[in-house]
């Protein structure tokens, strides 16, 4: 793969040239470029496979290139230094990143995610999802990245109404009664959702409580939605359930 290096920090270039000279002799680096404009020149001239691509440059942002760069033709690795609150829009976004100090796993992991990736023209969805949750941090995350094996979707965390697991994988239910299948864990999901009003009412049941119609306590306890579907609700989720519902 050729890559290229954009990073306005001459040390973090070096790290990242140094690991993958060390761990991913499959990637060959063929430029690297400190800034806007130097990226662009070297973009058009040397046609990369995978750019890594740090957030803040010498005379803009890395998605700053994104926009100029056109129709997206490479796989785009992010290098940030951002914390926690950035670190959640990248994820619900599906944007591929690695936080500074640069840790060799993690480069590894991500060359290894880029090289299996097929739909690099997608990037342009999750560049749009991401800039939207940015500008909304600090209110609330609006936009979330499912990617099926066919498919990549841009929901509006509102419009999920319940995710169920179905083995390894998660299905999200949406107000519109559709179903999307995607290939992560639930786990992965209430993490991810759990601090914006999503609960885990039972081991295969996350809901969005914002669309519960109903408690049900009789046959062992469920939720009712507002799309009439019924969630059993676990015993030891019960009593957080009942102090989260008499708050809202």
């Amino acid at each position: 793969m050729r890559a290229l290096i954009i990073d306005d920090e001459k040390k973090a270039r070096e790290t990242i040239q140094s690991i993958l000279a060390l761990y991913c002799p499959e990637v060959i680096v063929a430029g690297e470029a400190d800034s806007v404009a130097s990226a662009l020149e070297l973009i058009a001239k040397e046609k990369p496979e995978l750019v890594f691509l740090d957030i803040q440059l010498n005379d803009g942002t890395g998605f700053d290139l994104l926009k100029q760069t056109g129709a997206l033709s490479f796989k785009t690795i992010f290098i940030t230094a951002y914390e926690a609150h950035a670190v959640k829009a990248f994820k619900f976004s599906a944007l591929d990143y690695i936080l500074k100090p640069v840790n060799p796993d993690e480069l590894m992991a991500a060359v290894e995610k880029a090289k299996g990736v097929q739909q690099k023209d997608a990037l342009g969805l999750k560049f749009e999802a991401f800039i939207s949750n940015m500008e909304n941090i600090t209110r609330e995350i609006k936009k979330i990245v499912l990617k099926t094996s066919d498919s990549i979707h841009v929901i509006s965390v509102n419009e999920i109404v319940r995710c169920e697991a179905d083995r390894n994988y998660t299905v999200f239910i949406l107000t519109s009664g559709k179903r999307i299948l995607v290939s992560n864990t639930l786990k992965e999901y209430d993490e991810l959702l759990g601090s914006y009003q999503f609960f885990r009412a039972h081991q295969s049941h996350l809901v969005n409580i914002n669309h519960i119609s109903s408690y049900e306590k009789k046959e062992g306890g469920y939720l009712i939605m507002k799309d009439k579907s019924m969630v059993p609700v676990s015993v030891r989720k019960k009593e957080t359930l009942l102090s989260l519902l008499e708050k809202i």
